[in-house]
């Protein structure tokens, strides 16, 4: 019994060796090919930008005209004014290196301006949505959250907000509307995004 148990013992002390060992070499090998693709990154030359998909915001189509008085309010509208004359772009899921094999090394510092700019607006609309919605003016708050979900956001709040908004307005096909933008993100909060989106929607046909 002892000795069966001793082998055993042992066969499983071979298996984890191999599997750390495995690991080991996966990693090692991610880690090359990572910094060959970085040294590659630091010598790509720039390129024109005009191709990026630059962010326009329709602040006369938003409702500047609730809650105006309210500081939190008012705040967000600032920021979204002031935002108006900057360069805005969705970088979410785009690495450094992958900038760079993309734009040139020389670009960096700029796209990361316009991906931080990116990162306040959908910040800001979904901090207006919120206060609109706590005052009751969830449709309001639906226009800036569609407008932020049609720029690839990956707040998952604003997903969620915006699905239980149609939901209530029996606008399923509004659900799957939603379910496929988050499939077409970038972000890492996609499968989040998408698996609570469909929970939503597996309710309301059961419901």
């Amino acid at each position: 019994m002892n000795l069966v148990f001793l082998a055993s013992f042992i066969a499983l002390i071979i298996v984890i060796s191999a599997t750390i060992k495995k690991q080991d070499k996966l990693k090692k090998q991610a880690d090359a090919e990572f910094w060959a693709r970085e040294n590659r990154a630091n010598f790509v030359r720039n390129k024109p930008l005009d191709d990026l998909n630059y962010i326009k915001i329709p602040l006369e189509s938003f409702p500047t005209h609730l809650l105006n008085e309210d500081p939190k309010v008012l705040e967000c509208i600032d920021i979204l004014e002031s935002l108006t004359s900057q360069k805005i772009v969705n970088l979410t899921g785009w690495s450094n290196t992958d900038l760079k094999l993309e734009y040139g090394t020389g670009n960096i510092s700029v796209l990361s301006e316009y991906d931080q700019n990116y990162t306040v607006l959908v910040r800001t609309l979904q901090k207006w949505a919120d206060a609109l919605i706590e005052a009751g003016n969830t449709e309001e708050a639906s226009v800036l959250m569609e407008f932020a979900v049609s720029t690839g956001t990956d707040i998952g709040r604003t997903y969620y907000q915006l699905a239980d908004y149609w939901n209530a307005k029996g606008k399923w096909e509004q659900l799957e509307r939603l379910i496929h933008s988050a499939e077409s993100l970038r972000s890492s909060n996609r499968e989040i995004i998408i698996k609570n989106l469909r929970s939503r929607s597996i309710l309301n046909m059961n419901g």
